[in-house]
This record gives C-alpha cells, sequence and structure tokens, in this order.
C-alpha cells in the first residue's frame, strides 16, 4: 500500500515538472500583460487625456469583454483541446496587448482593453479544468496554488521591470516609455503561444512523455478519482443554473473586486506620496512578494487538513479587513504593510477557492461552470477599478475607495460560509476533498 502511494506521488511530482513550470511562465505573461496598465497609466493618462474615472473604466473594460466570451472559450477548449486553444488565447492576445501602445484617447483605449478581454477569455479557467484532468482532487488546491504563485511573482517581478521599461525607453524611436512597455511585454505571450503547440499535452492518455505503465496508472487514477465524487453535475444545463455554481461566482466577484482594485491602481497609489516611476516599481512589488509565499503555504495547510471552505473564507474577511486599515493609516510605511497583508489574504484564498466549484462539476459542466464562475466574478475585475476611479475623481482621495472595496470582500468572505454548508463534512482527506 505505502508502495502504490509512493509510485503515486512520484508520478504526480513526474507530472507536475513536465507541466506547471510552463503553464506558470505562461500565466506570468497573461497577468502582466493584464495589469501593465497600471504601470502605463503613471504617464499615459497625462499624454492621452486620461481621467482617472476614464482610466478605471477602461482598465475595467478588459473584464466585460472577458466575460463575453468565457463560457464559449472554455466549452471550446473542452472540444478541441488545450493545446490549439491555449495557443490560440496567447498569439490574439499578444498581439492585441502590443497594440495598446498606439492608443490616442478615451475611445481607443476603451476598445483596445474589452478586445483584449476577449482575446484572453477563457485562458484561466481553461487552465483550471486542464489541471483537472491531470491531478486528483486531494492534491488540487496545492497545485493550482503552485501555479497562482505566478500571479503575485508576475507583479513583484514586473512591477519593478516595467517602471524600469517606461524610465529606459522612454524617447526610444520617437515612442514614450509607457509605448514601449506595451510592445516588450507583449512579445514573450507570442513566443510562448507558439511553443504551446509543442510542450502542452491534451490529456494523459496522449502523454507520450510517460511510460506505458505510468500513463495507464494516472489513467485509472484519474477515473477513480471522477468516479469517487457523487455530488458532482455533469450537465452544462444544470451546472448553470446550479444555485452553488451562481453563488460562487458571486464570491469570486468580490475576491476579483479586491484582486484588481489594488493591483491596477497600486502603482498610483504608492506614486502619490511622492515617488519616482522607479522607486515606485520596487516598493509596488513588496505585497507581491509577501503574498508568494503566503499562498503556497496556506494551500499546503489546506490539503494536509483537508478542509477547503474557512480556507478560503478567513483569508477573504483579513483581506477585507486589511484593506480597511489601508484606507485609514496615511503614512506611506503602514499603507504598504497594511494592502501587503490584504495582498496576502486575496492570494491565499484564491487557489483554496477554485477547489470548491471542481468538487461539485465534472465534464462538459466543469468546462462551463467553471467558466460561468469566473465570468460572474471577473465582473468584480470592471466594477473594482472603476469604483476607485469613480471615487478618486469625486473626492480626490484613494482612502474611500479602499473602504469600499474592503466592505465587498468582507461581504464575500462570509458568503463562502454559507454555500454548500455540508462542505467541511465532504473535504476530509479520507473522503476526496477538492
Amino acid at each position: 500500500m505505502g508502495r502504490d502511494h509512493g509510485m503515486a506521488d512520484a508520478l504526480t511530482r513526474k507530472v507536475a515538472r513536465r507541466l506547471l513550470p510552463f503553464l506558470m511562465l505562461c500565466y506570468f505573461f497573461a497577468y502582466l500583460d493584464r495589469v501593465n496598465v497600471g504601470f502605463a497609466a503613471l504617464t499615459m493618462n497625462r499624454d492621452i487625456g486620461l481621467s482617472a474615472t476614464a482610466y478605471g473604466f477602461g482598465a475595467g473594460l478588459f473584464f466585460l469583454g472577458y466575460v463575453a466570451f468565457e463560457v464559449p472559450s472554455n466549452l471550446i477548449l473542452e472540444r478541441v483541446g488545450a493545446r490549439i486553444w491555449i495557443a490560440r488565447i496567447m498569439v490574439t492576445w499578444s498581439l492585441i496587448s502590443a497594440s495598446t501602445a498606439f492608443v490616442t484617447g478615451e475611445w481607443s483605449f476603451y476598445l483596445v482593453r474589452v478586445l483584449l478581454g476577449l482575446a484572453e477569455a477563457g485562458f484561466f479557467p481553461g487552465i483550471i479544468l486542464y489541471l483537472t484532468y491531470w491531478f486528483p482532487a486531494a492534491q488540487r488546491a496545492g497545485i493550482v496554488g503552485t501555479f497562482m504563485m505566478a500571479v503575485p511573482l508576475s507583479a513583484a517581478i514586473g512591477a519593478p521591470l516595467s517602471a524600469l521599461v517606461m524610465s529606459v525607453t522612454d524617447g526610444w524611436l520617437g515612442l514614450a516609455g509607457w509605448q514601449w512597455l506595451y510592445l516588450l511585454e507583449a512579445a514573450p505571450c507570442l513566443a510562448l503561444g507558439l511553443a504551446t503547440l509543442f510542450v502542452l499535452t491534451d490529456r494523459p492518455e496522449c502523454a507520450t512523455w510517460l511510460t506505458d505503465q505510468e500513463r495507464a496508472s494516472l489513467v485509472a487514477r484519474m477515473a477513480d478519482d471522477h468516479r469517487l465524487r457523487p455530488d458532482r453535475t455533469a450537465h452544462l444545463g444544470s451546472a448553470l443554473l446550479d444555485p452553488r455554481v451562481l453563488g460562487l461566482g458571486l464570491v469570486y466577484f468580490g475576491l476579483s473586486t479586491g484582486l484588481y482594485a489594488v493591483g491596477l491602481w497600486l502603482p498610483q497609489i504608492v506614486s502619490s506620496f511622492g515617488f519616482t516611476t522607479t522607486a515606485t516599481g520596487f516598493v509596488t512589488a513588496v505585497p507581491y512578494i509577501v503574498s508568494a509565499a503566503g499562498m503556497v503555504a496556506w494551500t499546503r495547510r489546506s490539503d494536509r487538513t483537508g478542509e477547503r471552505v474557512r480556507h478560503v473564507a478567513i483569508p477573504t474577511v483579513a483581506a477585507g479587513l486589511a484593506l480597511f486599515a489601508a484606507s485609514q493609516v496615511g503614512t506611506l510605511p503602514l499603507t504598504i504593510v497594511a494592502l501587503s497583508a490584504a495582498a496576502l489574504g486575496v492570494f491565499a484564498a484564491l487557489p483554496t477557492f477554485w477547489t470548491l466549484p471542481t468538487r461539485l462539476l465534472t465534464g462538459t459542466a466543469a468546462a462551463g461552470g467553471i467558466a460561468l464562475i469566473n465570468a460572474l466574478g471577473s465582473l468584480g475585475g470592471f466594477a473594482g477599478p472603476a469604483l476607485m476611479g469613480w471615487i478618486r475623481d469625486t473626492t480626490g482621495r484613494f482612502d474611500d475607495g479602499l473602504a469600499a472595496v474592503a466592505v465587498v470582500l468582507i461581504l464575500a468572505g462570509f458568503s463562502v460560509l454559507r454555500l454548500d454548508r455540508d462542505s467541511n463534512r465532504n473535504t476530509a482527506p479520507t473522503r476526496d476533498p477538492g
């Protein structure tokens, strides 16, 4: 028995080594292309005449395009395979992200942000679905947590990198630094999109990089994992109407509101204390460095204990309280400490949150249901930045916007406790906790 368990763990590690580094690299640049607008805004807003309201609205418009194509994109991925569809997503979003360098005002900015969302739709939920093909539910929080560590790493490395690119390239060939930022940071996504065709394998059955014994063992293991989940919905229509799916979408709305309200405005919040662009990049990295280690430790704890719901609720509420504290302290050191705690809470909650939908859904229902949850939640990516921009223009301050977002996070944290009240009973490790 112990020998079989050891072989299964070795196989999991082999699959993880093959897939996770590449998927993390893809997500690293996906997130960078999604939020580098926050750094570009330090000079772009002035150059093309964007107010805080217009910037917040346009930055958030990404998510309206994203939501519009989310469910269809994931259903296409389920049909044609992850390798082809993720390659398509990455190539198109890289080209559109690069085109942001040539916006000239509000309306062109709005258009490119919507198109970028349409192009990237399905990437993240597609990867979440893809991971369910390869890793059993009992290990999924840690696997998703490792994959999602690409986000705080992207922000931590991308913040000083973006600031450096803007400072060094400003004026090259008659282009501003923010224009070079979009052009240079889009290029890796194009290369990775093409590489996807050669690196990813659609399903375990097709994994020629496994031995025949390993491949048969993994296929059997994943088949058993799906069979042992009696509470899962298999049909798309049932999933889209399931109140638990809709409820999870609302919880994710709160998490996304906090994530992107802070992520897309943090450079301007830091800059408002009088920092140069380069210094802003390094200071902005601090909350994400803290988050990168914390989210992995928290998701491993969730896998170790088998508990899911409280591992989402507690850090979400804590993030809201920390964000409220950030709105009150008024000095840069305390603001950064509070924002670091808020970022840590959001990033700790997110990977474990994504084990909840995969516990409820399978097959086509998983493709559509995960996409619907991500689509509903991603509306928070529109609401958070737009709300922050409107409040900033109305009051002249960031504090009230941070407090408003804090309330949304706290409500999301308490809401998850009301969803599927028997989750704790069903998530002991021996009962397949994913």
